[in-house]
């Protein structure tokens, strides 16, 4: 295995400060308008978007690449605040199956306002519509799994 180049490891750094700083412009805009953070919004949008069947926590987790651990105490919290419901699983007794409240599902919408407006800010005011189809066809071949 060999060491990355100067050019890699800058980057590397770039991409990953470009990251940090666009979802600190979110987590801020969420923040000033009162509304939970950006993980919260997260849950609620794969809750909404399965609908009634709801999602199991590891299902969830897999859609939003956190531990487990940490999935489960934001499951909790949001619970807590009443803007999802666990159901016992009809195939597993043991488990549950997440949904969303007609609360969560109001929060997420009235979210996606300030979220939206936070992209925009974050990378639609900074780069050019070329810019970004250019970054969107760079960052595919990132996500690749060709490895």
């Amino acid at each position: 295995m060999s060491l990355p180049s100067d050019s890699t490891v800058e980057t590397w750094i770039s991409l990953v400060r470009a990251h940090d700083t666009a979802l600190l412009t979110v987590e801020r805009g969420l923040k000033e308008a009162g509304f939970p953070p950006l993980a919260w919004y997260d849950v609620l949008l794969e809750l909404d978007r399965i609908g009634p069947a709801g999602l199991r926590p590891f299902e969830l987790q897999a859609a939003l690449l956190l531990p487990q651990y940490g999935v489960s105490r934001l499951i909790d919290r949001i619970e807590k605040a009443g803007y999802l419901q666990k159901q016992i699983c009809m195939e597993d007794a043991r488990g549950h199956v997440l949904t969303i409240t007609d609360t969560g599902r109001k929060l997420r919408q009235s979210m996606w306002p300030v979220y939206g407006a936070a992209i925009e800010q974050a990378v639609g005011e900074k780069l050019t519509p070329g810019e970004m189809r250019l970054l969107q066809r760079v960052l595919a071949k990132l996500l690749s799994s060709d490895t």
